[in-house]
């Protein structure tokens, strides 16, 4: 029996599907589609995977064995600032008086923190109970040193005052953070309060800062409000996934994509939406170079990928591991500095449906677009606008809607037009170059017929077949990752920083595998090592990720099995129960790394 994966990529323009093989050697796309993106996306979804199967002639629906989803659904709703997506979400943070200085929230901007700030409590002994909002002053404070060592515990008092504060404000998410939480192994602060809030409230949704981002107080912090801020926007949307596939009658595996190339669970996702925000860019690079052939860079050029859409232009460097180029430091997301993992993307507004604008001798092409209204707005659809695409029909380049609606546009205007479209173009892969080598370019998205003219400075420019949906393909083709970021004491620590390191690795390597990475596959694809400065002890940021293919349903089942049988007989260093009941895989973890017990739901099927 023939086993297959479908991707779907959900963009503001188009929602695009793809339908893979993974019996072959290499996998081998069967079918894409694009239809239009729909208001409640579902239907979108709906439609473009039903396409794929009816294209691919797929008569057994049990023979998909997973479907990946990439959405910009939840970092839409924090860029536009909706106030009917986003949440209040009240802060508990746990510091000393140094650190009220600066109060959550400081680095919004207006519209989202009119929107999204609510109560703030800072956790401290001996002073007020709750709602201090930085007046409150004390002798002693919760938290941790820079070692992890404790400087006080919490106190249940001052959590149930805050809890009543909380419940009182009518507020249901809540983001814990503390100041050193990235060093805090055995969940005494962080994990130890959300405990506490739950016991005493079990409807709250409580994110830990720790969950979202390694050191950086605030940008951590700003990260975590702000996941906090679409908890209920993702779970329901995950639902209406999960609704979606059963209604197609389809018990396969639901994953979402991450920033990062890779896939999630739906219950992680549903946690940490945040770490699906920038996966419709990456899922481009992940295709492109699958497409293209190319994965692994060039010795004598270095290889971006750009996403032309209707509306934007999305450009990333490929790294020779397969991955889009991380961004350095802090990310920005709708005007908030933020730290977790995202993918160095530069957007622009060039897309198909851009808007050319003649202004005497000038000629503009976007930032303004049609977006998906440009089968009803452009030239060559019968609308009134001129598009970037009503030029490509007009110089002839193209074959799309009607000629003959656009043989009126001057000569003059469709020169200026293309020049102007190839230097935007030129401008943006200079600025994504990080060395003078020539550059080897990788062209999808279906606006990628705007693309005219040769660039200066490209080795080779590749289009790749289904170069349409490459990020559908990028997502049916997503791996799974293990990810250790831990910071580690090397002075203090009984072995060797080799040691430390490959036990990092091992770490990585399982988490990787009860995610539903096939162990036969999975392999360490980054070890980085940022000592920290200042700090006695030899601390030392240590961040180790593995990766690997999708399991099949037999080699998932024997590892889930092997991982049971190695727990009983303890020969796991971090303990990794399940249990199964259904298609659902419960999974518990015990471990310094993870702190105390914390469970993850994965959904293997749907009833």
């Amino acid at each position: 029996m023939p086993h297959y994966r479908i991707g779907v990529d959900v963009g503001g323009t188009n929602t695009d599907a793809a339908l893979l093989n993974v019996d072959d050697t290499e996998p081998r796309v069967y079918a894409s589609t694009k239809t239009p993106t729909t208001p409640n996306i579902t239907s979108g979804i709906t439609t473009a995977i039903e396409k794929v199967l009816a294209e691919s002639r797929v008569e057994n629906r049990d023979e998909v064995l997973s479907i990946a989803i990439g959405t910009t659904h939840f970092i839409n709703a924090v860029v536009l600032a909706d106030a009917t997506r986003l949440s209040r979400v009240a802060v508990v943070r746990l510091c000393g008086p140094f650190t009220r200085m600066v109060p959550p929230f400081a680095e919004f901007t207006s519209k989202p923190r009119e929107i999204i700030q609510g109560p703030v409590f800072y956790l401290v002994v001996g002073g007020a109970p709750h709602g201090c909002h930085g007046s409150c002053m004390s002798l002693t404070n919760p938290g941790l040193e820079i070692d992890g060592r404790e400087i006080a515990p919490l106190d249940p008092k001052q959590i149930k005052a805050t809890v009543k504060s909380i419940q009182k404000a009518g507020i249901q998410t809540v983001a814990v953070v503390g100041v050193f939480s990235a060093v805090d192994y055995d969940g005494i602060h962080e994990e130890s309060c959300r405990k506490q809030m739950l016991r005493l409230d079990p409807s709250l949704s409580v994110v830990c800062s720790h969950t979202i981002g390694g050191i950086g107080l605030l940008e951590r912090e700003n990260a975590s409000i702000l996941n906090a801020s679409i908890l209920n926007l993702a779970r329901k949307t995950i639902t209406a996934f999960r609704n979606a596939l059963a209604q197609m009658k389809l018990k396969c595996t639901l994953y979402l994509t991450q920033n990062d190339g890779t896939l999630t669970d739906v219950t992680s996702a549903a946690n940490l939406p945040i770490k699906t925000f920038s996966s419709g860019p990456t899922n481009s690079v992940v295709g492109a170079a699958f497409l293209a052939k190319q994965h692994q860079a060039k010795s004598a050029t270095q290889v971006l990928v750009m996403d032309i859409g209707g509306t934007t232009s999305d450009i990333c460097a490929l790294l020779p591991n397969g991955f889009p180029r991380p961004a350095p430091n802090f990310v920005d997301v709708g005007g908030v500095k933020t730290a977790f993992s995202m993918p160095e993307v530069l957007s622009i507004g060039l897309g198909g449906g851009s808007i050319v604008t003649v202004d005497g001798d000038t000629v503009l092409v976007g930032p303004e677009s049609v977006g998906h209204e440009i089968t009803r707005k452009a030239l060559v659809f019968g609308g009134d606008v001129m598009t970037a695409t009503d030029i490509v029909v007009a110089c002839g380049k193209a074959d799309i809607g009607d000629k003959s609606k656009v043989a009126h546009i001057p000569e003059e205007v469709i020169t200026k037009a293309r020049a102007c479209i190839r230097k935007m173009l030129e401008q943006a892969i200079d600025k994504m170059k990080i060395t003078e080598q020539p550059v080897t370019l990788l062209l999808v998205g279906g606006g990628s017929i705007i693309q005219m003219d040769p660039l200066h400075g490209l080795a080779e420019c590749i289009i790749p077949p289904h170069y349409g949906s490459a990020n559908a393909v990028g997502a049916a083709i997503a791996k799974v990752i293990g990810e250790v970021d831990i910071i580690v004491m090397l002075a203090s620590s009984e072995g060797s920083e080799d040691d430390a390191v490959e036990d990092a690795k091992q770490r990585a390597i399982a988490k990787a595998v009860v995610r539903g990475a096939d162990p036969g596959d999975v392999k360490i694809a980054e070890v980085t090592k940022i000592p920290l400065s200042y700090v006695t002890g030899k601390a030392t940021h240590l961040i180790v990720k593995a990766v690997g293919k999708l399991a099949s349903r037999e080699s998932a089942k024997q590892a889930a099995d092997t991982m049971v049988e190695q727990c009983i007989n303890g020969e796991l260093s971090e303990p990794l129960w399940q249990s199964r009941t259904g298609g659902i895989v419960v999974v518990k973890r015990l471990g310094a790394e993870t702190g105390p017990v914390q469970e993850e739901t994965r959904y293997d099927s749907v009833d």
